[in-house]
């Protein structure tokens, strides 16, 4: 388990698969993650789910976010995971809306982002948004990432951002 201000990052578990799987079948969070609404039985995506659980993958580190409270509110992960080059890719999504916009998401990230260069040798983390996600644009940039290209794939329009080690580096000095 990871401590921050606001959440806790820990081990996903079964028991998240009921909010998971209700994030991922809602239309406006799909859109703002730009994946498709997630149509799967919620049996077949049970099973799934349990399948991906008992799966080490080196390259791939999935986190529930929990309130300090317990509440179960979203996800994040690391993956891409490339020792070779020095870097990998965030993800985060707050799935409970009760939780937005009061600190929750950037908390999220400082916290993910410090145990990832804490615990791993990398020269950067970088991370991919819609171009439209003004929000989630806003808390990436609190949390130190910058904007790098914006390219298009799939029909829409992305934000690619960083966090170079170095840049989180003196960011720590300052606090």
């Amino acid at each position: 388990m990871i401590i921050g201000n606001k959440v806790m990052l820990r081990d996903k578990k079964l028991t998240d698969a009921q909010g998971d799987y209700s994030w991922q079948t809602d239309p406006e969070l799909a859109e703002l993650d730009a994946t498709p609404v997630l149509t799967t039985p919620f049996a077949h995506y049970l099973a799934s789910y349990a399948k991906e659980l008992r799966r080490h993958q080196s390259d791939k580190h999935l986190f529930s976010i929990d309130a300090l409270d317990g509440k179960h509110i979203g996800s994040c992960s690391y993956y891409g995971f490339n020792k070779t080059k020095g870097e990998t890719e965030l993800g985060i999504m707050i799935g409970n809306r009760d939780y937005w916009d009061k600190g929750y998401g950037t908390d999220a990230i400082k916290t993910l982002v410090n145990y990832i260069f804490c615990e791993e040798n990398l020269k950067r983390i970088h991370l991919k948004t819609l171009a439209s996600n003004k929000r989630a644009q806003k808390c990436f940039q609190k949390c130190g990432f910058a904007p790098y290209a914006q390219p298009f794939e799939d029909g829409y329009c992305f934000l690619l951002m960083e966090l170079p080690r170095k840049q989180w580096e003196k960011q720590q000095g300052e606090t």
